[in-house]
C-alpha cells in the first residue's frame, strides 16, 4: 500500500506540472494586469473545480472496486495492477497523439468580463480531470476504504499546493517556461510512473 500512495503523490505532483494548469490562468493574469494575490485566489478555486471533478471519477471507480473485490477474491489484486500498467501505457501512447493546449485568443484581447473569465476557466478546469490519477482510485481497492480515502487525500492535498504553487512562483517568469518540452517531459514521466506502480505493486501485495 506504501508504494500505491508514493506514486499517488508523485503522478499528482508530475500532473500539477503539466502546464494547461497554470499557464492560461497566468497569460490571463498577465494580460489583464491582475495583482498576485488576485491570481492566487483564481488559482485556488480552479484548483478546486479541477480537483473535485477528478475526485469524482475516481471515486466512482474506488468504489466500483470495492463492490467488485469480494467477488474476484484474491484475483482482484493482479487484475488492479494490470489495469495500472495498461492505463500507464495508454497515456503514454495519448501523450504522443494528443495536440498541445492553447489558450483561447478570444480570452486575451480585453475587454472581457472577469465573471466570463472566470466561468471560462472553470469549465475548462472541470472538464478535463486528471485521469491519469483515476487508476490509481480503483487499484486502491484491494487495500480497503481507508486505502481509497488515504488515495484522495493525498491527491487532493499534493495537486492543490502544486498549482497554487506554481502560480505563485512562476507568476513573473511563466513566459520563460518552455511549455510545449515541459509537458512532454510530465507526461512522459507520469506513465512511466503509473506502469512501475503496477509492475510494483503485482509484486509486492
Amino acid at each position: 500500500m506504501i508504494q500505491l500512495f508514493v506514486a499517488t503523490f508523485l503522478v499528482s505532483l508530475l500532473h500539477a506540472l503539466i502546464p494547461s494548469h497554470w499557464i492560461p490562468l497566468l497569460s490571463i493574469s498577465r494580460t489583464y494586469k491582475w495583482s498576485r494575490r488576485e491570481t492566487l485566489r483564481m488559482s485556488f478555486f480552479l484548483s478546486c473545480a479541477h480537483i473535485l471533478s477528478s475526485l469524482l471519477i475516481g471515486l466512482i471507480l474506488g468504489f466500483l472496486g470495492l463492490s467488485i473485490q469480494d467477488r474476484l477474491e484474491n484475483s482482484f489484486h493482479s487484475i488492479s495492477s494490470g489495469l495500472l500498467v495498461i492505463f500507464g501505457l495508454y497515456f503514454l501512447y495519448r501523450h504522443h497523439t494528443h495536440h498541445h493546449f492553447h489558450v483561447d485568443d478570444e480570452l486575451l484581447e480585453p475587454p472581457v468580463r472577469k465573471r466570463q473569465l472566470f466561468l471560462s476557466l472553470m469549465m475548462f478546469m472541470i472538464l478535463s480531470p486528471c485521469m491519469e490519477i483515476t487508476g490509481f482510485f480503483f487499484k486502491s481497492a484491494a487495500f480497503g476504504t481507508w486505502a481509497l480515502l488515504g488515495t484522495g487525500a493525498i491527491y487532493t492535498v499534493t495537486s492543490m499546493v502544486s498549482m497554487i504553487a506554481w502560480v505563485y512562483f512562476l507568476y513573473y517568469g511563466f513566459h520563460k517556461i518552455n511549455a510545449h518540452q515541459w509537458e512532454h517531459r510530465s507526461g512522459i514521466l507520469t506513465g512511466i510512473t503509473i506502469i512501475l506502480t503496477g509492475i510494483l505493486s503485482f509484486f509486492i501485495n
